[in-house]
């Protein structure tokens, strides 16, 4: 019933905020600023209207129904009514443990404070503006867990529920302070790793799959779940056979990551290689025991096999994904 833009329109005063020793102009519940607000009900609530408006139409036929429910949150404007807001009080929201005021290599891979996402929190960054801005975030995420918690009775009360599956995940996270970044342009694991939740048919409750897989994976997961074949294009591939425990080639042995021609990673068994072209610099972490990605091992000696083991890998990835950015001329140590 409603037609939403992609995004919603960004305000000057929501950007660039708050700056030291001056009032915010800003509020994230008020409906004058549009964004979220534009139209008069914020648009987590409309999407939730329109799906709930959606199971009330599947409800009255005898053919099984997909829907493909698209929110806009938690992307900027981050913006929720106020007693959502209210619910996170500055004086409890902590600093991530890996902040800093900047992140050094920001211009040469794309990060540079003129970036809408960066944009957002004056820099250097500051400890006050951080948790501001993730009290705004968490606000607009809890409030959009109210609109699918919404959704989801409403599907308990369709008597669907126990023969329909779900998948709820998200295009990516956003840094909101981690590292000195604030949006998804980067390679750390606060935005490349998002949720990956699927709920079904035999599905064992609580159970959790260590294998690394890809967002788009959900694609082919819904056309194996509807029996349809996988066109020949589509390269990724269904994980209904890892809930079943079986074999799958959705668990990839390595994960490969790009943004723009300014920054590429490989994430192979809890090791982590980021290569920034323009800037010449490589970095490397143990993930698995440094989640947080503070201890920079590139530069370690002991670590120089694995580093090079870690590159061959990426470029051979590369060589698949006819990725065509050169990174042996920016890398020739390597």
């Amino acid at each position: 019933r409603n037609i939403r833009a992609g995004m919603p329109k960004d305000t000057k005063e929501g950007y660039n905020r708050p700056l030291p020793g001056q009032p915010d102009p800003w509020s994230p519940s008020d409906p004058k600023f549009g964004g979220f607000w534009e139209g008069g009900k914020h648009w987590s609530e409309v999407v939730a209207d329109d799906a709930i408006d959606f199971l009330g139409q599947a409800k009255g036929q005898r053919k099984p129904f997909f829907m493909y429910v698209a929110f806009n949150a938690p992307h900027d404007p981050r913006q929720a009514p106020k007693e959502y807001v209210d619910r996170y009080p500055l004086e409890r929201i902590e600093v991530p443990k890996n902040f800093l005021p900047e992140y050094p290599h920001k211009d040469a891979i794309g990060n540079q404070h003129k970036l809408r996402d960066e944009n957002l929190a004056p820099m250097p960054r500051t400890e006050h503006a951080v948790k501001v801005h993730r009290q705004e975030y968490y606000a607009i995420i809890t409030h959009l867990d109210t609109q699918i918690g919404r959704i989801l009775d409403e599907l308990e009360r369709s008597g669907q529920a126990d023969n329909t599956w779900i998948i709820y995940t998200a295009d990516h996270g956003l840094a909101v302070g981690h590292h000195g970044l604030f949006g998804k342009q980067n390679m750390y694991e606060h935005s490349l790793r998002v949720p990956f939740i699927v709920a079904g048919p035999g599905v064992k409750a609580d159970a959790r799959i260590d294998a690394p897989i890809y967002l788009q994976d959900a694609m082919a997961t819904a056309l194996d779940l509807a029996a349809l074949e996988k066109p020949e294009q589509v390269e990724f591939h269904s994980v209904l056979p890892l809930l079943r425990g079986e074999k799958s080639p959705a668990a990839r042995e390595a994960v490969y990551g790009g943004y723009l021609e300014l920054q590429r990673a490989v994430i192979h068994d809890g090791w982590k290689l980021i290569l920034y072209p323009k800037a010449g610099v490589a970095r490397l972490y143990h993930v698995a025991d440094d989640p947080d990605e503070m201890r920079d091992l590139a530069a370690d000696p002991a670590q120089a096999a694995r580093k090079k083991a870690l590159f061959q890998r990426l470029l051979a990835m590369q060589k698949e994904l006819e990725d065509k950015v050169d990174l042996t001329a920016a890398f020739p140590d390597l």
